[in-house]
């Protein structure tokens, strides 16, 4: 597979006049070279060099690339093209499916596996990787169904007064050669508000969703930031190739107060003290991973749909705080028939109602978690005994139903804390 990288960065906020964005050094090599390196790691050795503001400096710098045992084509623009633009110009070079970066962000990808996804949808014209940030509010974001299929862009400013997924178009795309046929030839046009909208009205793009690092260095603070994350390990650390830890958190009240069958997006409102205690997750090494059960559909008092919704509020009202969770997983299903309008295809005894661990198990294949390296902090044994099962550290936190469910259970918690922020203090400060 070809790889193309977008390097037409001015690094203006950075206050660069001499190099482009893409040459900022890092930790002593330049961003784009770090970038060759984990091309050439996964076995991309043919690369087009996509550039324009001082491009000559990229050119005297990779040259044909023979330095690092991979072949480059350098293409420069003549007049600003925009993302869509410049990679139009490759139309005739490129006849299979290739690999798109950008080339003002720092990762550390496990290629192999976005490109196994890839391989997967078999009716794609191409893969988007996406991820939640800490600053949603100002990104471009998008949607995508239970299928992972795009259904939706979302270019910032967002329209006020609506919630919005939490899921941040990463600028990292795999595409068919068929993408050509959507961007205009010698016109600026950007991917995420020209061409993908068009896309998905005609084709299908999913999203690979990741929670590796990747981050654009584009101001003074970020780039303090990644350069640290480089010099710790964090960076490397945090590729899928290595087993993660997670925290995963029950969701009715640990995150949210607690209301009984809570089926209405009026009544969802945050615990005091939850976005620092993501925040604290977030800034740390591990993942923040909710499971709920929410048997309220199959008992027909809402819709999944609405449940979507409801996660939109959840993630907008974190985002607003700088804070966010890396992955959701819910079970929609409840044993016990007699309901009116219950959804009688999901009244069964499933695999992923906690106590049993069927969420925790999805989480741990899609993100690659040691669970024995994980906590889960509930307020209800129900959670504390599917921790157990996979013999992940617990916490039962006292709010919500604070642990009334005990008898049922006939179990003890490892540690118990009086709500979700002093358990994650405990827990990120090591403490425990």
């Amino acid at each position: 597979m070809q790889l193309v990288i977008i390097a037409g960065g001015k690094g203006t906020r950075l206050g660069l006049s001499d190099i482009p964005k893409p040459m900022v050094p890092i930790a002593g090599k330049p961003l784009l070279e770090r970038q060759i390196l984990l091309a050439k790691e996964y076995g991309l050795e043919e690369i087009y060099i996509l550039s324009g503001h001082l491009s000559e400096v990229i050119v005297d710098y990779f040259g044909d690339g023979s330095k690092w045992a991979v072949k480059i084509t350098h293409v420069v623009e003549n007049k600003p093209l925009g993302t869509a633009g410049a990679v139009k110009q490759l139309e005739k070079m490129i006849t299979d499916r290739f690999i798109v970066f950008y080339g003002d962000t720092i990762m550390d990808i496990d290629l192999d596996a976005f490109q196994k996804f890839d391989r997967d949808q078999k009716d794609s014209l191409g893969t988007l990787m996406v991820h939640p940030n800490d600053h949603p509010y100002d990104s471009d974001l998008l949607e995508i169904d239970k299928l992972s299929k795009v259904v939706q862009f979302h270019s910032k400013p967002h329209q006020e007064g609506r919630y919005y997924s939490n899921l941040v178009n990463a600028a990292l795309y795999i595409f068919s050669p068929k993408i050509f046929d959507y961007i205009k030839e010698n016109e600026f046009s950007d991917f995420g508000k020209d061409i993908f909208p068009k896309v998905i009205s005609q084709e299908n793009l999913y999203a690979y969703k990741t929670t590796e690092y990747l981050k654009d260095m584009g101001t003074p603070e970020r780039l303090k930031k990644v350069e640290k994350d480089i010099l710790t390990g964090k960076v490397a650390r945090l590729n899928k190739k290595n087993k993660q830890k997670a925290i995963f958190l029950d969701r009715d009240g640990v995150i949210n107060k607690e209301v009984d069958n809570l089926s209405k997006i009026d009544d969802f409102e945050l615990l005091d003290g939850v976005i620092e205690a993501l925040k604290l997750i977030n800034k740390s090494e591990y993942i923040a991973i909710v499971v709920t059960n929410q048997p309220a559909i199959a008992k027909g008092f809402l819709t999944e749909e609405e449940l979507f919704e409801i996660h939109k509020k959840m993630d907008t009202l974190l985002g607003e705080g700088r804070a966010y969770v890396d992955g959701l997983f819910y079970c929609p299903h409840h044993p016990e028939k007699g309901f009116e309008g219950e959804i009688e295809e999901l009244k069964i005894d499933c695999e992923c109602r906690k106590p049993k661990s069927g969420m925790l198990l999805e989480a741990a294949k899609k993100y690659n978690i040691n669970l024995k390296e994980s906590w889960i902090i509930g307020d209800r044994y129900v959670d504390i005994q599917a921790g157990k099962n996979v013999e992940c550290k617990t916490v039962l936190v006292q709010t919500g139903y604070a642990g009334d469910d005990k008898v049922t259970f006939g179990i003890e918690s490892d540690f118990v804390f009086s709500d979700l922020k002093a358990a994650v203090q405990s827990i990120i400060l090591e403490k425990v």
